[in-house]
């Protein structure tokens, strides 16, 4: 894979992610991963809307290999895997503890504010390269 710089955060599960057995609901570790890319927007002192636009997942595709439980630390990694010219795919996993749990593919793409595709111009290219 040509970019290897990657994000990182941690995550704490608590009641609300959970069912009344205390385990997450599969829906939750989508919004896991979603805010890991937001935060590392957040990490910069920006937020994933742009000046002209913003970003929409075009496809997802997902693998789950164990539940997380309430009150588990997890950790979700994010790089980059693909540049084109309006949109950008992103390799996600969340590991608990050191083995990993969840991953997911992301094809997100760039949107103006009256929902057209755009093309992402070198800044925003090189703003994805930096946070990812």
């Amino acid at each position: 894979m040509p970019y290897t710089k990657g994000f990182s955060m941690n995550i704490r599960v608590y009641y609300e992610d959970t069912d009344t057995g205390g385990v997450v609901y599969h829906s939750n570790y989508l919004n896991f991963c979603e805010r890991a890319r937001s935060e590392a927007f957040f990490d910069k002192e920006m937020t994933p809307v742009l000046e002209n636009g913003h970003f929409v997942a075009r496809k997802v595709t997902a693998d789950f290999y164990k539940s997380a439980k309430l009150g588990d630390m997890l950790e979700v990694k994010t790089r980059l895997i693909e540049m084109k010219a309006a949109s950008f795919a992103l390799a996600q996993e969340i590991y608990k503890e050191k083995e990993k749990i969840f991953e997911l593919e992301i094809l997100l793409v760039y949107i103006d504010f009256d929902s057209k595709v755009q093309k992402l111009n070198s800044e925003t290219k090189e703003l994805i390269f930096s946070l990812f």
